[in-house]
């Protein structure tokens, strides 16, 4: 039963470790639009989209689906952008990238991915 549930662990465990020490400080205001600019450059596409490509290969290594790693990237983007707009706040950030997490297991499961 455990072994089954290994890819979602490994994305939950992933997700954890890419959103906290790999992220730090810098790479957290970086993302953020709504922050002043550094060196008067607009540096957070980059930045956003360097954050959501590992998460994005964090799931891809926990599920072996470029799909999902897809999924991801999108998701994960989207999600950060809206907090980062003050839409929503640090516990839906997290709710709505663990819901993430388990609908590419699903997807997984199913045959869809």
């Amino acid at each position: 039963m455990l072994d089954a549930l290994g890819p979602l662990f490994w994305m939950l465990i992933c997700h954890a470790v890419a959103d906290y020490p790999l992220q730090g400080d810098w790479l957290s205001k970086a993302k953020n639009h709504t922050l002043s600019l550094v060196s008067g450059e607009v540096i957070w596409p980059g930045a956003m989209l360097s954050h959501a490509a590992i998460h994005a290969g964090a799931v891809k290594l926990a599920t072996g689906s470029w799909l999902l790693a897809g999924a991801e990237l999108v998701a994960h983007a989207v999600i950060d952008f809206t907090k980062c707009s003050g839409r929503i706040g640090y516990s839906a950030d997290q709710g709505l990238h663990v819901t993430c997490k388990a609908i590419w297991f699903c997807a997984l499961l199913s045959g869809v991915a």
